[in-house]
């Protein structure tokens, strides 16, 4: 069997507003556990506990993303800072004469 080789190249990433996305999935998690939270006995009586055992962990899992993509793009802005310190015309070592 052979290798399947691509025929393109793979297209650039989109980059947009990821950490505001991220945020506002774990906000819509963190909601529906709260929203789901009185119902607790109905949810236990018909075996569907797991609805909102499963918010709760996406809100977890939220968080642990908010703090990922919040160092991400952080890491970006400074590559990208540097990147355009490097490439003025003046020059670092110009700042220092």
């Amino acid at each position: 069997m052979a290798k399947w080789t691509p025929t393109h190249e793979a297209p650039e990433p989109l980059e947009g507003p990821i950490v505001p996305t991220i945020i506002g999935g774990t906000i819509l998690w963190f909601v529906l556990f709260l929203v789901q939270l009185p119902f607790y006995g109905w949810f236990d009586d018909h075996g569907h506990l797991w609805w909102l055992w499963t918010c709760l962990a996406g809100s977890g899992l939220g968080l642990i993303g908010i703090w990922y993509v919040r160092g991400r793009d952080a890491a970006l802005k400074r590559l990208a800072a540097e990147a355009a310190a490097g490439s003025s015309p003046a020059g670092p070592s110009a700042a220092a004469e």
